[in-house]
């Protein structure tokens, strides 16, 4: 079942289940953010951000290329993934193309913590580090602008273009973090890269959600228990906090119950469960 958030001026859609499938479309940013399914909804979109290579959010690459083809969609999509991937990934297309006796062709780009991409002229988009035990990142959305110094503010426009035609140095340049994704990771995700603290939107993974698995379980397989999640709510000064990546432990309801009664009230950020309606994860 298709999960879908109105996050003011973003959208959310997907599907993620912990350990099964992370698949989420951002049609503002006419983006997927990794391809553990293959959303209808986003295959037409020509960016696709992949945090790391296990197949619950790798394995549908296939299926939604073959959805490109069928769609008629000319332009290959561009997969920004952790640079050690980039090579078994064009190896593995390669050999699904064989195999489907049709090329599987996408614009691979390799990305390291601090690599930066324009997307168009008021979009970029920064991986950061996150911790897994394969080669994993985190992608930060964000926009530069120039905002004129308090110091000029009172001058005249003619004033403020003579100055700038002369050279002198008038702005400061501002940048506005709208959406980061981080999944698959250990909750030190949120110390090594503060700026994850004031995105507009953080959507982050929080597999586990009680004693139905300990904390020192979930840091084995790199994942974050909301027990450590916790002490950051009074740091995060987000505006909508979006969980997802849930275990199987936990029904859609469980984890709406969970939430509300565990996570503090007087928290900055909304926060979401990226979860289906109802009892089930399938319905």
């Amino acid at each position: 079942m298709i999960t879908e958030l109105d996050l003011g001026p973003h959208t959310l859609r997907g599907q993620s289940l912990g350990g099964m499938y992370t698949a989420l479309h951002v049609p503002q940013f006419d983006a997927l953010l990794d391809v553990g399914v293959a959303l209808r909804t986003g295959a037409s979109s020509k960016h696709l951000f992949l945090s790391h290579a296990h197949v619950d959010h790798l394995g549908a690459l296939p299926s939604l290329l073959g959805m490109r083809g069928l769609m008629g969609v000319a332009e290959p999509l561009t997969v920004y993934a952790p640079a050690p991937v980039a090579e078994g990934l064009n190896a593995a297309l390669a050999g699904f193309g064989a195999l489907h006796r049709w090329p599987l062709e996408v614009a691979v780009v390799p990305m390291r913590p601090g690599d930066e991409v324009s997307l168009r002229r008021d979009l970029s988009v920064r991986a950061f580090k996150t911790f897994h035990p394969v080669p994993s990142l985190g992608f930060l959305f964000f926009s530069r602008v120039q905002k004129l110094r308090a110091a000029f503010i009172d001058l005249p426009g003619a004033e403020i273009g003579r100055r700038r035609k002369a050279g002198e140095d008038l702005f400061d340049t501002v940048e506005h973090a709208h959406l980061a994704y981080a999944t698959d990771t250990l909750p030190r995700v949120l110390e090594a890269n503060p700026e994850l603290l004031d995105v507009r939107t953080l959507v982050l993974e929080c597999t586990f959600l009680d004693h139905r698995k300990t904390i020192e379980a979930a840091r084995a397989g790199c994942h974050i228990h909301l027990d450590e999640l916790l002490p950051f709510a009074s740091k995060l000064r987000n505006e909508h906090l979006v969980l997802m990546h849930f275990s199987q432990l936990y029904r859609p309801d469980e984890v709406r119950r969970i939430l509300r009664e565990r996570w503090p009230a007087d928290a900055a950020p909304t926060v979401h469960a990226f979860a289906p309606a109802g009892e089930d994860w399938w319905n």
